[in-house]
């Protein structure tokens, strides 16, 4: 079976939302055995949503459309896909009760615009909507099965659990199974050129890469009449790919760096404090995002400025005055400072030049200096991140590149 997706409004078409249903939509139809093949975005206009409906209803065996089901003038879903049948909209009396007892629960008048979202084709089906007014639908159209859910993302999850997803599985093809391992520190072309033979299109499972912020996943998607096929082969690649990439793989799934860190610190029983200049807290705050990470990350220090390092952190200002703030020993003495200051197993300090001011030929935007202090060591990279990021970016890397060397002591002092 193959799938075609259409998202419906002006503010995904000019921009101002990320269509995220379709992404998710997609990969809930892959677990069925149900290949995605198009994904459209179309404008609150009654004629290309109508003109999608029919092409795609003519070329897929399911056709999902999210969007276009409220109350308002431009939410033209329902009767775009009426005309599409070529039938008038008639009105649904238990969604209307549905909707009239939802706000009745909540201590407001209905609108009577409300009234509209209780429409659809005839002879189409309502799918019911736990969390709002508007029910979803369901129709045929030429070979395809159609469901309209809402553009909210949580409205349109639960009604796809619940009234979609159960019509399709009875229906659906071979199974698909899917696992994403997450790398860092190693460019997608050299990930690329360690797996490239588990990467041929004629292979099953399939292997492919993306990037993303010096993030590479790679995804690993099998194809079988059950389950446990579909996870021997997704686990017999997984294990190759772990073992000609090493420790790039860091996790899997939507893991990032800090929960990767979090998971060794908490192993080992150990804690981890940072002090940040051109980070300004972004490092403490991707530890502490994760849950349970008071069980590791003690203390943090922002000291953005020279007179700071000196008054919080204890590095000496004569230190600064001759090394320069961003400098090697100016971030080894603020790690080794705030380790002691924090007492913690592991300190991370770093310093450098975020841009896009500030920089001089000889210390350039994007120059980074982070440190990683233990008992008795003191580790100091250098990072050269170039002068052609913008700011956020430039804190980003440096981020990510600091609790990944934190990642990788943790492993190897195993």
């Amino acid at each position: 079976m193959i799938a075609q997706l259409i998202s419906i409004g002006n503010e995904l078409t000019g921009g101002q939302t990320v269509d995220t249903n379709s992404p998710w939509l997609a990969q809930q139809l892959a677990s069925l055995g149900v290949r995605c093949v198009r994904h459209v975005s179309i404008a609150d206009e009654l004629e290309p949503i109508r003109d999608a409906i029919v092409e795609a209803s003519r070329a897929a065996d399911v056709v999902l459309i999210t969007g276009g089901l409220g109350p308002t003038p431009d939410d033209l879903t329902r009767e775009a896909l009426a005309t599409a049948m070529g039938v008038p909209l008639r009105l649904h009396t238990p969604s209307l009760i549905h909707i009239e007892e939802y706000f009745k629960r909540r201590g407001r008048t209905m609108h009577p615009a409300n009234r509209q979202q209780a429409m659809i084709p005839e002879g189409a089906n309502a799918i019911e909507n736990p969390h709002g007014t508007a029910p979803g639908i369901s129709a045929r159209l030429s070979r395809a099965a159609v469901f309209c859910m809402p553009g909210v993302p949580y409205e349109m999850k639960e009604m796809w659990q619940r009234g979609v997803r159960p019509e399709l599985e009875t229906g659906a093809g071979r199974l698909v199974q899917e696992r994403i391992l997450r790398t860092f520190g190693m460019s997608e072309s050299e990930v690329g050129e360690r797996i490239g033979d588990l990467m041929r299109r004629d292979r099953n499972p399939t292997v492919g890469t993306s990037a993303a912020e010096l993030i590479i996943s790679i995804r690993i998607v099998a194809e079988a009449d059950h389950a446990e096929a579909c996870q021997g082969m997704i686990d017999a690649d997984a294990t190759e790919i772990r073992k000609r990439l090493g420790d790039v793989v860091y996790g899997e799934a939507d893991e990032t760096l800090a929960t990767a860190v979090g998971r060794l610190l908490i192993e080992r029983r150990q804690t981890i404090s940072t002090a940040e200049s051109c980070t300004g807290g972004l490092i403490a705050k991707r530890l502490t995002d994760v849950s349970g990470s008071s069980g590791y990350m003690l203390q943090g220090f922002v000291t953005y400025s020279n007179e700071a390092k000196s008054r919080l952190l204890g590095v000496p200002s004569e230190l600064i005055a001759t090394q320069g703030a961003v400098s090697r020993e100016t971030a080894e003495a603020m790690a080794e400072q705030c380790r002691r200051a924090s007492g913690t197993d592991y300190a991370i300090a770093v310093t450098g030049i975020a841009g896009p001011t500030g920089g001089t030929p000889e210390k350039p935007v994007g120059l980074v200096f982070v440190a990683l202090a233990s008992a008795g060591k003191t580790i100091v990279k250098e990072l050269r991140l170039g002068d052609n990021l913008r700011r956020e970016q430039v804190r980003d890397r440096t981020a990510k590149a600091a609790l990944n060397l934190l990642r990788l002591s943790l492993i190897r002092t195993c």
